[in-house]
C-alpha cells in the first residue's frame, strides 16, 4: 500500500504508520482539496506522520474526524491547533477507548456540509461502530470516506456500549442507498464495488445473528461468554475476548428486537 495516493483530482489519501491487527496497514488519513486543504483523521500522534500531512499540505483550514478512536482523532487537535484551522466532528462519547482531547470548535450532524471552491463535503451519521461516527461524502467523485463504517478486508468490531448492531446495520444500508460509486476507508485499500461489500457486511452479520439465536435456543440463560464458542467456532481461541463483544452486540440486538431478554447478564430466547 503506497504511503501517498492521489484518488481523484483534489483528493489524496496518505497512509500513517501504524499498523496493527486492529489497523491493518495503518490509518487512512484523506486531504481534500489542493489550495485550501481540508484533512479527515490524522491519526494518533505520530510526528514524522504530520510532518507529511503538512508538507503536502501547506494550508490547512479545516481538520475533521470520522469518530474518536484513538488510532483515527488524537492527533486533530494538534493539527488544527498548529495550522490554526476549524476542528469539526463530534464530540467523544462518555466511555471507554475514546479520546477526551478532541474538541470540535464545530459540531457536525447529519447533512452538514463543508463547501468550498474546490469541493464539497457533506457529513452523514452513521452510527454503529461508535455513536458519534460520520461518513463523508465527497461529491465531486461521488465517493465515502467511510471511517470504521466499513473498512477494506474485513470486518470491523461492535463494541457495546457506545457501538450497537442495530444502528450499524440501518447505517450500512443508509449508506448502501446514496450509490456511492467508492467508498474511502480508514483501513485499506478503496473500495470500487460498495454495494457488493456492504450487501456481503450485511449478510454476515445476519448470518451470524443466526448462529446466536440457534446458540441460545440450544443454551437457554447463557451468558455471552457461554456462547463465544459455539457462535464463534470461525475464530481462534486468542480472539474469543474481541468475540465476546460481538457478540454482547448481536445480543443487544436482540433485546432491543423483542426477541431475547437478560437478567443479570444471561440471556434467554422469548417465545416467537
Amino acid at each position: 500500500m503506497k504511503t501517498v495516493v492521489q484518488l481523484s483530482p483534489g483528493l489524496r489519501r496518505v497512509l500513517a504508520p501504524n499498523p496493527s491487527m486492529m489497523t491493518g496497514p495503518g490509518t487512512n488519513t484523506y486531504l481534500l482539496g489542493e489550495e485550501a486543504v481540508a484533512v479527515v483523521d490524522p491519526g494518533p500522534v505520530i510526528p514524522e506522520h504530520l510532518d507529511r500531512i503538512r508538507e503536502l499540505a501547506p494550508r490547512i483550514d479545516w481538520v475533521l474526524a470520522t469518530h474518536t478512536h484513538p488510532d483515527h482523532s488524537p492527533a486533530a487537535r494538534e493539527l488544527a491547533e498548529a495550522c490554526d484551522a476549524e476542528l469539526l466532528g463530534m464530540p467523544p462519547p462518555p466511555t471507554a477507548h475514546q479520546d477526551l482531547t478532541f474538541e470540535p470548535s464545530r459540531v457536525l450532524t447529519d447533512g452538514d456540509v463543508l463547501a468550498t471552491d474546490e469541493f464539497r463535503l457533506t457529513a452523514i451519521h452513521t452510527p454503529g461502530h461508535a455513536s458519534n461516527h460520520l461518513c463523508y461524502l465527497h461529491e465531486a467523485s461521488n465517493s465515502i470516506i467511510t471511517g470504521d463504517h466499513v473498512i477494506e478486508g474485513s470486518t470491523v468490531v461492535i463494541n457495546p456500549p457506545d457501538g450497537n448492531m442495530r444502528d450499524y446495520l440501518s447505517s450500512l444500508k443508509r449508506v448502501r442507498d446514496l450509490r456511492p460509486d467508492a467508498l474511502l476507508p480508514g483501513h485499506g485499500e478503496r473500495i470500487t464495488d460498495p454495494t457488493a461489500v456492504i450487501d456481503w457486511i450485511i449478510d454476515h452479520r445476519l448470518a451470524r445473528e443466526a448462529k446466536v439465536l440457534a446458540a441460545l435456543k440450544a443454551n437457554p440463560t447463557s451468558t455471552a461468554a457461554d456462547l463465544v464458542p459455539e457462535v464463534y467456532r470461525d475464530v481462534p481461541e486468542h480472539l474469543y475476548g474481541w468475540a465476546e463483544r460481538s457478540l454482547l452486540a448481536h445480543l443487544t440486538k436482540l433485546v432491543e428486537d423483542e426477541r431475547a431478554a437478560v437478567d443479570d447478564r444471561r440471556y434467554t430466547l422469548l417465545p416467537e
